[in-house]
């Protein structure tokens, strides 16, 4: 719960310049997991730690019926995303943490979450909270930095000291394990950079 404090803390105070300062990296990583999440317009998504919605905004770019909730821990961030998507009353948005999800099981098609995994307090914990709330043989996507990348093992080491959210990131390997301890299993799986510093991993995992 502390870190989960330090986090909506720090988030609140930077959602009103959010999307300038990181518009970059959130620009080329949203959009490369838009291109290889093929997410069709009939499929309910849940998008958590959805941040100011640039991934909704993305997804009802082409698919304008697009139903999707977004869930953030911070209510300063969701104030933004709202306000980027009022046009769009099939885009919803709900303050809640991703350990505890205040939504039905057995609700959505697709669960995504981008660029938050090394946030969490408890990454089983979090992925179980999502299965629940998965459909029969709904999908997952985990996308973040993964460890795997020098630069990005760097990075830990030193947000571990200077910044206080931060938690962890993980290699692929890591985060296949993870999946598979709360029975989902992997079908496609990549690494990739979006510049010199940042190395991603994206993985989709089918509910078992």
């Amino acid at each position: 719960m502390g870190n989960e404090n330090s986090v909506r803390e720090q988030y609140d105070h930077l959602a009103e310049k959010y999307d300038v300062r990181w518009h970059g990296y959130i620009a080329s990583t949203l959009s490369f997991l838009k291109q290889w999440a093929h997410v069709e317009g009939s499929e309910s998504v849940l998008d958590v730690a959805c941040g100011t919605g640039m991934l909704e905004q993305l997804l009802v770019t082409d698919q304008p019926h697009q139903n999707i909730t977004g869930i953030d821990i911070s209510l300063k961030m969701l104030a933004v995303a709202r306000q980027k998507l009022e046009a769009y009353p099939n885009v919803t948005f709900f303050k809640a943490n991703a350990s505890k999800i205040p939504l039905p099981g057995e609700s959505f098609d697709r669960v995504m979450c981008a660029n938050s995994f090394h946030f969490f307090d408890d990454p089983i914990e979090s992925l179980a909270e999502m299965k629940r709330v998965l459909k029969p043989h709904g999908r997952i996507i985990i996308m973040d930095w993964g460890r795997d990348y020098l630069t990005c093992r760097l990075c830990d080491i030193f947000l571990k000291i200077f910044d206080t959210v931060h938690k962890q990131c993980y290699t692929q390997n890591e985060l296949r394990s993870f999946l598979t301890k709360v029975k989902f299993h992997a079908v496609r799986e990549q690494k990739f950079k979006t510049n010199l510093i940042w190395g991603m991993m994206i993985t989709e995992a089918v509910k078992i």
